[in-house]
């Protein structure tokens, strides 16, 4: 069965607020197993509305749309759509009455006659009850097709899908989809992607997917069965092929764990602390580590060495090691490292230096060039990494890729 997410509102195609609604419906459309091919975003416009509606309908199943359920005139989401099912408006008791009690409770004095609007429903229409808000949920049915329409605060539009919509839409399609999340690190796209691409070759069921992230891999296995444990088993198989193919690339099969989070847990594993030492990523890394909670037991202490002099003064590089070879250098970052355990006696150090742009790059150390040191155990590895993109996005794969060489030395030396 197709879906088709349909979002409504000016404010969206402006950019003005970020369409969180849609994200959430996706995700929660693929793992009711439904194939959803099209997503639109409309403004508050009553024939560019009608036409994206004509237009979902005709092409998907099942039609959800997010937004224009409000009082204000502008809010056309429920006329446009009764008008294209060729319904009617008509008042909903029960609908009246709750907006009357949702007004009560809070004491705001007479209801605005605008509100009233929302009790008017389009004949033969389920109405779903909200209970964070005053507009309801509708479902509407005709000729097999579906439209479902919902409010668009996500605080409204969540629990009302989770409670209502969700039941709903599986008893319409009863067949599963479940997915798993290979995440890796340490390796590119491109090269994971041809380590797999017999296996993608051959899919059917299940299926494998690529997605590049900063300084991560992501493969989602997909499968469709008629219940979770049916999907489960037909998983396995690839699921442990990926575990022989990439090996400890693989840092977790948890959707929910992120990189800080595996190199934390490892850290924790090991009994070992770790001290950051930055300075193009200005305590990014620092941050990252410091998202994971509990990571007080592992983490001792973060540096930012911006300067020359802080380089020196707080992690002991030396003034001619900084003479000789410069602040970006694979020698800098190696003392940036060792120097961070000598001052803490942490078991672990991670050391990043850049030069993340715009400004700042020569023919000899281009912006994006950037030396990440990670010490572990009396073992010292350097990185020399070649980073694109702006300030924001160099910084960041920076930070990605020293989380990864930590991890790498915590994996290597507890190996030897």
């Amino acid at each position: 069965m197709t879906a088709e997410l349909i979002s409504v509102g000016t404010e969206l195609l402006l950019g003005n607020i970020v369409n969180t609604n849609a994200a959430f419906l996706a995700r929660e459309c693929a793992s009711l197993g439904l194939s959803l091919y099209y997503q639109t975003t409309v403004g508050d416009n009553p024939e560019r509305l009608r036409a994206a509606v004509k237009q979902a309908l005709e092409r998907s199943d099942v039609v959800i749309l997010s937004g224009g359920l409000g009082p204000t005139q502008d809010d056309l989401t429920k006329e446009i759509t009764a008008e294209v099912f060729g319904k009617n408006l008509v008042e909903d008791i029960r609908t009246k009455e709750r907006i009357q009690a949702y007004f009560d409770a809070r004491g705001t004095g007479e209801i605005p006659e605008n509100n009233w609007k929302q009790a008017m429903v389009p004949e033969g229409a389920r109405v779903v009850d909200n209970e964070n808000g005053t507009a309801p949920g509708l479902i509407l049915e005709q000729e097999g097709k579906t439209a479902i329409l919902l409010p668009g605060p996500p605080n409204e539009l969540v629990p009302m899908f989770r409670k209502d919509i969700c039941p709903y839409l599986h008893r319409k399609q009863p067949e599963t989809i479940v997915s798993e999340m290979v995440k890796l690190c340490g390796i590119g796209e491109s090269r994971a992607e041809m380590m797999i691409a017999d296996l993608i070759a051959a899919q059917s069921n299940p299926t494998i997917a690529t997605y590049a992230k900063t300084g991560e891999v992501h493969l989602r296995v997909t499968a469709r069965a008629e219940n979770e444990d049916a999907a489960e088993l037909l998983m396995k198989p690839i699921l442990k092929e990926l575990r022989v193919r990439f090996g400890d690339h693989i840092y977790t099969m948890d959707e929910r764990v992120t990189l800080e989070d595996a190199v934390a847990a490892l850290l924790r594993e090991q009994e070992l602390t770790v001290t950051t030492v930055e300075s193009c990523t200005g305590g990014l890394l620092a941050g990252r580590l410091v998202n994971v909670p509990g990571v007080s037991e592992v983490f001792k202490q973060g540096f930012v060495t911006y300067s020359n002099k802080a380089k020196r003064k707080l992690v002991g590089v030396k003034k001619t090691t900084l003479k000789e070879f410069g602040a970006v250098s694979d020698r800098t970052a190696r003392e940036m490292a060792k120097g961070a355990i000598l001052m803490t006696g942490s078991d672990a150090a991670v050391a990043v230096t850049g030069i993340a742009g715009p400004d700042g790059g020569s023919e000899e150390k281009p912006v994006g060039l950037v030396y990440i040191a990670a010490a572990v155990r009396g073992q010292t590895y350097v990185q020399e990494c070649h980073f694109t993109g702006d300030r924001v996005k160099i910084r960041e794969s920076s930070v990605a890729a020293a989380l990864t060489l930590l991890r790498r030395g915590i994996l290597e030396t507890a190996e030897g």
